[in-house]
């Protein structure tokens, strides 16, 4: 942790959540809030407005008629679940102009695919909150941001050094770096105030055994993004590693009472993970097209 905040510290041009988005969530948290006076906060982000109206009208959403007004998205959308949205969209945002050794686009097919599939797991285990199992899968790589973009040609070098071989990222990153995306993850997540459980997948997506307050969501996003690695959502084609389901300690700690894991017919969600990748890639191309 210390190497990774040493890094962090040593950059002057680090993104910071958009200050809209840093009152809109302020504003949620007051025991009786408007939905127009989310609406006309967020309005006055006209690019974040955009982002939320293109999103909520993608496939992965299927509103059951478009929607054209950015407070019918968030009745649509709950205020439940605005707070996630507006977190995603900002980090959305900060990415954007950061293509690096993977690139913002694939980067963000493969974060809304863990999210995805996430969600699945979620319903399959329990999970008593598959939103925000969708969520911490959506976030769970913001390191990978910093060290593609920012580190451009170590990271390269680490890229390369484990093509066609069976290494895990994370190993090859404490080996070059001495510390990984996810101690980096965790650091910018603390920065900006992420909650504690979003902080844990964060930190502990590849180890989901160290997790102590958020396991099972931390377990679950590890097993999506296993899923997203090995199929057609691994960064535009480089995926490291493949796994076996009974060695991962994710597959263990999801398994007892109230789950339907040990049902799961691992062919067939995967068939119905590859189904979604078009709708995934269009939402993706759809969020980065004219800003």
């Amino acid at each position: 942790m210390e190497k990774a905040a040493a890094l962090l510290g040593g950059m002057i041009d680090l993104p910071t959540i958009p200050a809209v988005a840093i009152q809109v969530l302020s504003l949620l948290d007051e025991p009786e809030v408007d939905v127009d006076d989310v609406a006309e906060l967020v309005l006055t982000d006209q690019v974040m407005a955009a982002r939320v109206l293109k999103m909520v009208n993608s496939p992965l959403y299927r509103p059951a008629t478009e929607i054209t007004s950015l407070k019918g998205a968030l009745v649509y959308l709950g205020l439940r679940h605005i707070r996630e949205f507006i977190l995603t969209c900002s980090i959305i945002q900060c990415s954007e102009g950061k293509d690096g050794v993977l690139g913002v686009k694939p980067f963000w097919e493969h974060s809304f695919g863990v999210g995805i599939v996430a969600r699945m797991i979620a319903e399959k285990v329990g999970y008593h909150d598959t939103e925000k199992a969708y969520i911490g899968g959506i976030i769970h790589d913001i390191g990978e941001v910093f060290l593609s973009y920012y580190m451009r040609d170590e990271f390269q070098k680490i890229v390369d050094s484990i093509n066609d071989k069976p290494h895990r990222l994370v190993e090859a990153e404490e080996e070059f770096l001495g510390t990984t995306h996810c101690e980096i993850g965790l650091c910018i997540a603390r920065a900006w105030r992420f909650p504690d459980d979003y902080c844990e997948v964060i930190a502990h997506h590849h180890a989901p055994q160290e997790a102590k307050n958020a396991p099972r969501l931390t377990a679950i996003v590890n097993l999506a993004d296993l899923f997203c690695n090995v199929r057609q959502l691994d960064y535009g084609g480089k995926a490291w590693v493949s796994f076996s389901l009974a060695d991962e300690p994710a597959w263990g700690m999801l398994q007892g009472s109230g789950s339907r894991l040990s049902e799961l017919d691992i062919e067939r969600f995967c068939y119905e993970l590859d189904d979604r990748v078009e709708e995934i890639r269009e939402l993706v191309g759809n969020i980065f097209k004219n800003g």
